[in-house]
């Protein structure tokens, strides 16, 4: 045993999640497709971005159709998902509960419309970057050429998208946090990297269920942070009305946190709080677009 507590600890078979691993491990071997506001103790993230490096990788080969649903043309009033602003009207993840992992996202060559289903209406348009970061989606299903994404600014949302007008992506990494457990594990191709004791939401301002992903970086500002940017998630707080007004429009986030306590309770404002040593450690390794699975 290590003396720190709250160093990352090696793999081990005996974690009551270790199940969650695997299973979500052989999805992704099978290709299965389917906030911080500035002061001390807030959690969701409203700030600055800063950008992760990373290019397009090569394509692979859509789902093929004789006769693709045609998409309808968008108006000219439809609303662009921003930060602060998310989509209505796109159905629920019928993944939300499962262990499925993305294995691909697409990155928007320019912006284009999300359908609520293949050739369905178009509901909101994804744009190419938000707060100036280049917008990268996992992709959840397939449907007669058509691919579903899971939607930024919201929870648990996805929306539908034609064959052309993207760059595919392959996804290398996943995190899985565990909230009964409090932990967070980071996984590549499948395979535990580490895992960390965290901090996650109080019931009053839970951290939210579901299938979301990783947009990008922001700076943060306070040393309790450390001074270490944060992980933005595509998720926003559940019960906004638990929260000061200056969180309500933020997202939350995977960020470091000073305060050792924390580690293994449910006491933050809907975010994961991270040892030091464990948020430089995802902030080396983890690309815009990585799938993160919220278990109970």
């Amino acid at each position: 045993m290590p003396s720190d507590p709250y160093a990352a600890q090696p793999p081990s078979r005996n974690r009551r999640y270790l199940l969650v691993l695997l299973v979500a491990a052989l999805l992704v071997g099978l290709g299965a497709a389917v906030a911080l506001a500035r002061g001390r103790d807030a959690d969701p993230v409203a700030s600055t971005w800063v950008s992760p490096s990373g290019a397009p990788s090569p394509a692979s080969s859509p789902s093929v159709a004789a006769t693709p649903p045609t998409a309808a043309d968008p108006p000219a009033d439809l609303p662009v998902i921003s930060y602060a602003d998310g989509p209505d009207g796109l159905p629920e993840d019928p993944g939300a509960s499962t262990l499925e992992v993305p294995s691909e996202a697409l990155r928007p060559a320019k912006k284009m419309a999300l359908y609520d289903a293949p050739g369905g209406e178009p509901r909101a348009y994804l744009p190419k970057k938000i707060s100036g970061l280049p917008t990268v989606a996992p992709i959840v299903a397939r449907d007669n050429g058509w691919v579903a994404v899971l939607a930024p600014s919201s929870n648990r949302r996805i929306g539908w998208v034609p064959a052309e007008g993207w760059e595919p992506e392959p996804l290398r990494d996943h995190i899985v946090v565990d909230l009964s457990e409090h932990r967070l594990t980071w996984l590549r191709e499948g395979a535990e990297q580490r895992s960390w004791t965290v901090s996650v939401g109080s019931d009053a301002t839970p951290t939210p269920l579901g299938r979301t992903f990783v947009m990008g970086t922001t700076t943060t500002d306070g040393a309790i942070y450390e001074g270490l940017d944060a992980l933005v998630l595509g998720t926003v707080p559940e019960k906004k009305e638990n929260l000061a007004a200056s969180l309500r429009g933020a997202h939350t986030a995977i960020h470091a946190w000073s305060r050792k306590s924390a580690f293994g309770r449910s006491v933050s404002n809907g975010c994961v709080r991270m040892p030091a040593a464990a948020q430089k450690a995802l902030l080396q390794q983890i690309d815009p677009g990585t799938p993160v699975l919220v278990v109970a």
